[in-house]
């Protein structure tokens, strides 16, 4: 475990602002968040969770779904989060382009907002089978922002 629950509550009162991105694995790909709490960059992998599927701006945040995971170490709390997405895009055939996400203690509640796939809207490049504990980091960096991370099965 890279995050306590004392770093967990670290507020940076000079925010980073937040962002995500891919980086190269292989034949998976990385997902990586930035924010300036657990919860923002937990957020922001979740859109770059989307980017690898399509173009976040085709995906109309028209439709609401709650998900919650609970465990107590971040990093795994971070899987399951990816993972309950996942799940929620494959059995209802949905993309999702707005996250919202809190975290109190061991405990996530997330919404996510999207529509359903239309393949001529949406153009899916690979379907993601889920997040994996490869390259799996939760942490408050250096400079105060938090990354979180981990490499996709697509």
């Amino acid at each position: 475990m890279t995050g306590t629950s004392q770093e967990m509550a670290h507020i940076d009162p000079n925010p980073a602002p937040a962002r995500w991105e891919h980086f190269p694995h292989e034949a998976d790909m990385g997902i990586r968040g930035y924010g300036s709490t657990p919860a923002q960059a937990f957020e922001q992998a979740a859109l770059a969770l989307t980017g690898v599927i399509t173009d976040l701006d085709t995906v109309d945040p028209s439709e609401r779904v709650a998900v919650q995971c609970e465990v107590d170490d971040p990093e795994v709390l971070f899987v399951d989060w990816l993972n309950a997405i996942i799940y929620e895009m494959a059995t209802r055939q949905m993309l999702f382009s707005k996250f919202e996400v809190a975290i109190e203690g061991s405990r996530l509640k997330g919404q996510l907002w999207g529509e359903t796939v239309v393949v001529e809207k949406h153009h899916p490049a690979v379907e993601v089978k889920g997040a994996t504990f490869t390259s799996l980091r939760v942490a408050c960096e250096a400079e105060g922002r938090w990354v979180a991370q981990c490499v996709v099965d697509v």
